[in-house]
This record gives structure tokens, C-alpha cells and sequence, in this order.
């Protein structure tokens, strides 16, 4: 099952700048967006090392499984967009 996953930090200014973003992604283009919060929970955080692969190394990162694009760090509403429709 493909799945868009934004993993993020509680406490992480750029992840908390991208949350209103996703959220209007969600509600727009009716996409789910998988938030898995990292800093405080090892089994995210694990996962976040299977995808990211080296890419980023931090959050907030942004993978979509379908496509196997990712993002790293806080970015445009454009930009979030592109990503989570395949584009």
C-alpha cells in the first residue's frame, strides 16, 4: 500500500511550519499524509532510516512510497504538492 509519510520531530520548528501546509494539502487534493513523529519514538525513527536511505539525515522528511520521491526540510506549498501527487 503507497503512502505519503512526513516524519517529524515534536518539538522541531521547521516540521510544526509544515504542518498547516499538509494540512491544507489533506483537505485540498483529499490526500492523507502519515505524520510519524521521530525524536521521541524509536520504531519511527527506524523507519525513517529505512527510507531516507542517507538522503536527509533529519526532519522534517517527506516520502512518497508510490513514487519513491522524497523531500527534505521544510519547503513551498507547491513543492509539497508536486510531491504528493506524483509530479
Amino acid at each position: 500500500m503507497e503512502e505519503l509519510l512526513f516524519f517529524t520531530g515534536r518539538e522541531c520548528p521547521h516540521c510544526n511550519e509544515m504542518k498547516p501546509l499538509v494540512q491544507k494539502l489533506e483537505k485540498e487534493e483529499k490526500v492523507k499524509i502519515k505524520e510519524l513523529e521521530v525524536w521521541h519514538n524509536a520504531e519511527n525513527a527506524k523507519l525513517m532510516e529505512k527510507y531516507d536511505r542517507g538522503f536527509c539525515g533529519g526532519v522534517p522528511f517527506f516520502f512518497n512510497t508510490k513514487t519513491g520521491q522524497w523531500i527534505c526540510g521544510a519547503v513551498d506549498y507547491e513543492t509539497l504538492k508536486k510531491w504528493a501527487l506524483g509530479k
